[in-house]
């Protein structure tokens, strides 16, 4: 019994165990050190969104039945339910509402959700309009004056979330009854299910119980139960309705009609009152110890993609004196996979292609995501209408809008490709308003795809002789299929003798191999820090 008891307690009191378990992240603000609580699950750090929105001097308005907290800011409202990915973004000005989706749920303890901080920065960075960081592997939170680009959170008119009911009051405690052995029954909504606590005058017996076509039944023989109840009873969490059923002149059995998403029921004693303790599990809170485990899993970077751009009948850009983009390409891709795998062990190198062949823009994502990439790399050589002129250098590409005629020019050639695809009709245009699509469904990617295309950018200054243009942005259909972090690169101009005739030599397809690994390996470390790999 006592071993139950405490499994119990671990269980469903989560509010105390967890107190315990807190630990403070150290904030910089205004020249000022304070901190912030966070509890840690599975390699990811959750933060009191009660104490973060103090932080930024935020209003905000918590509904503890509903476990919702709305955060307010001057231009913006933030959103959040505990156990569930989506946040709602809200833009005051012109009402228009965005609804982005977390890996992993927010978790409630007591009366404060906890947001995972990683997958919640760029929300509080453009509702605070100032730029937040946050080092995971110090527990450093800085919050500058400096403002925030918005460019990567595009908004747009979605469906309006229905307005939050005020929450009811809940009725008087009802004053112990010794005529009876069960005079009152008290329903609450835990954190990780529902619990139904049996008041009792004095000890009984554990009452079997069992679940049946949605509901939950207690047995109580030779059990005496007060006539009124139920009158008293107010159902919450997991239970909708409570009956109470005579089965014979001493024999009584409760029943409590369930809502959706119960899994299983389990009974105790409480060692103290004596009280009779039923748990009711939520089938997605007993989930989210799995949800979590595979979500850690989804993050560990394991894998990583070698997109080899063009083969088979698209040549891509033919060279100055001839030489097709597909082939150097294909030997720069063979290359970085081979020093990936001799030096990075553990971590698998997959190729969309790994020999000179056609494969569909939409069938490279396809086999990034079936194998559980974790970077995509695509590998390209550009050109100019002109040929033989001086324009020349290395670009990396973000998938974002195209800011410049040139890169979005670089984009229409390389989504060109799908002209030789039997449907190209798939492919939706990627327009300004599309984008919103694509900003959203890679939004949890884009920090880290800017992240390695920075280290690259360094990487290749370091080790590569054609020169730097830098870091550009377009919509390239190769990286929406992707869903996961993912960069373009743009090696050189087989439009420029110089870089044409680096492109096509053994030395500096070398050289450019190695300073793509040198980024993916200083990624991964920057990568395994923040995530405690």
């Amino acid at each position: 019994m006592k071993i139950k008891f405490i499994f119990f307690s671990i269980l469903l009191f989560t509010s105390f165990v967890y107190s315990q378990r807190l630990y403070k992240i150290t904030v910089y603000i205004d020249n000022k050190e304070t901190t912030l609580s966070y509890l840690e699950r599975n390699g990811i750090d959750f933060v009191s969104s009660n104490e973060f929105s103090d932080l930024l001097s935020a209003n905000r308005f918590n509904n503890l039945e509903t476990g919702k907290i709305e955060i307010k800011f001057r231009e913006y409202t933030l959103k959040y339910t505990a156990r569930n990915q989506f946040v709602i973004l809200n833009r005051k000005s012109d009402g228009i509402q965005k609804i982005f989706q977390m890996p992993v749920p927010a978790l409630i303890l007591k009366d404060d959700v906890f947001v995972p901080l990683i997958f919640s920065l760029d929300y509080f960075n453009l509702c605070y309009e100032k730029k937040i960081t946050y080092n995971s592997a110090a527990k450093n939170l800085t919050i500058t004056d400096e403002p925030f680009s918005a460019e990567s959170l595009v908004l747009s008119k979605e469906t309006m979330v229905k307005e939050e009911k005020p929450a009811e009051q809940k009725p008087a405690a009802v004053k112990p009854d010794s005529r009876y052995d069960v005079y009152s029954i008290i329903i609450d909504e835990k954190s990780n299910g529902t619990l139904i606590r049996l008041k009792t005058s004095r000890k009984i017996p554990i009452p079997r119980h069992s679940i049946s076509n949605g509901n939950l039944f207690v047995f109580l023989p030779g059990i005496t139960i007060s006539p009124d109840i139920i009158n008293n009873v107010k159902p919450a969490g997991l239970v909708k309705r409570v009956k109470r059923t005579v089965v014979s002149s001493k024999n009584f059995q409760l029943e409590f009609a369930l809502g959706e998403g119960y899994s299983t029921s389990e009974a105790y004693q409480d060692i103290e009152s004596s009280d009779i303790l039923i748990t009711i599990g939520d089938k997605q809170i007993n989930a989210a110890t799995q949800v979590m485990e595979d979500v850690k899993l989804k993050w560990v970077f394991d894998a990583v993609v070698i997109d080899a751009g063009h083969g088979g009948k698209d040549p891509g850009a033919i060279g100055v004196t001839g030489v097709r983009e597909k082939d150097i390409n294909l030997a720069i891709a063979l290359k970085l996979g081979k020093l990936i795998s001799k030096n990075l062990p553990g971590i698998r190198v997959i190729y969309t292609r790994d020999k000179d062949e056609f494969i569909e823009l939409y069938k490279r994502g396809k086999i990034a995501n079936e194998n559980g990439g974790k970077l995509f790399l695509s590998i390209h050589c550009n050109s100019t209408v002109q040929k033989d002129i001086s324009y020349r250098g290395f670009e990396v590409y973000l998938l974002r809008p195209g800011r410049t005629q040139k890169a979005i020019a670089i984009a229409e050639f390389e989504n060109s490709v799908i002209n030789y695809e039997d449907n190209p009709q798939r492919y939706q245009k990627l327009t300004d308003e599309n984008f919103i699509l694509v900003s959203m469904a890679h939004s949890q990617y884009m920090r880290y795809s800017e992240s390695f295309s920075d280290i690259l950018n360094v990487e290749w200054k370091k080790k590569v002789e054609i020169p730097s243009l830098g870091i550009k942005q377009a919509g390239f259909y190769v990286l929406v299929g992707a869903s996961m972090p993912g960069v373009l690169i743009e090696t050189g101009f087989l439009s420029n003798r110089k870089d044409e005739a680096h492109l096509k030599s053994a030395a500096g397809q070398n050289e450019i191999a190695d300073a793509i690994y040198s980024a993916v390996k200083k990624y991964k470390e920057n990568y395994e820090k923040e995530f405690g790999n």
